[in-house]
């Protein structure tokens, strides 16, 4: 059985090509010199095309398995993924205008903002390809037409841990990642970055509102058939606690009706 590579190509702004031209350059280049080396990434070739169309190329790594130094182009099912990263970086998403909060930010992936992120995050068991395989694995479910109530599988990713611990980062690292690697399926990536603490509003009732006005912007993304929606709901503990002090009433019923709405909007999304 081959083993699975993928070689990203990242393409410069200003380059004229399209990206099935760049793809299949590519793709002759390493046919000819017969052998790549896994976790490489090459910034500058003896090629002109390479120097005005091609900002980088980066070659992912083997399973730890079945690690070498350079391997046969023969052992491999290589995947070529050719993309420009978006430079235009987080635009603000504010909710309550009076209180001048910004509730979320929202990114166009792939993003210069976490170029490099993925590989920079090194973890002692295999998450990183786990996740992978998992979003896949739901799409191609989602693709076959799967049964849910036969076979159930969930469309949320939680990630818990101590602080500082990368959780944050591997879910940026991740939806830049996938917007790479499902550029034939997805024309675009968009990553959502909500606030937990700012859907609570200091005006009683407002925080309701609030959540509605999120997630009717992220409804509106999702009607984009050719944009990979992510929405990653930061420091997501604080509405768990919102939730656990007002049923002890320790806190208003206000908090208690906004972490709900944030449970309901999310469960009627990933459906």
């Amino acid at each position: 059985m081959k083993l699975p590579v993928h070689i990203e190509i990242i393409q410069r702004q200003d380059s004229t090509l399209t990206r099935d031209a760049l793809r299949i350059y590519i793709k002759k280049m390493v046919d000819d010199e017969g052998f790549i080396t896994p976790g490489m990434t090459i910034q500058n070739m003896n090629s002109p095309i390479f120097e005005e169309h091609v900002q980088a190329i980066y070659i992912s790594e083997l399973p730890t398995e079945h690690e070498k130094e350079r391997v046969s182009i023969s052992e491999l099912n290589i995947k070529y993924h050719v993309y420009r990263l978006d430079n235009a970086g987080p635009q603000p998403e504010v909710m309550d205008e009076e209180e001048d909060i910004t509730a979320a930010n929202h990114w166009v992936l792939p993003s210069s903002d976490f170029h490099g992120l993925w590989e920079s995050l090194i973890y002692d068991s295999g998450i990183k390809e786990n996740l992978l395989s998992f979003v896949e694995t739901t799409l191609l479910f989602s693709d076959r037409e799967v049964d849910t109530n036969i076979v159930s599988w969930n469309r949320v990713v939680l990630l818990h841990g101590p602080p500082g611990t990368g959780k944050t980062s591997l879910c940026k690292a991740l939806a830049q990642k996938l917007s790479i690697r499902l550029a034939d399926r997805y024309r675009h990536g968009q990553l959502v970055e909500i606030n937990s603490h700012s859907l609570f509003s200091k005006w009683f009732s407002e925080s309701g509102k609030l959540v509605m006005k999120m997630f009717e912007k992220i409804r509106e993304l999702i009607e984009d058939k050719e944009a990979l929606v992510c929405v990653l709901l930061d420091e997501v503990e604080s509405l768990a606690h919102a939730r656990s002090a007002s049923l002890s009433s320790s806190e208003p019923s206000d908090s208690l009706r906004v972490v709900n709405a944030v449970l309901t909007q999310i469960d009627q999304m990933k459906r």
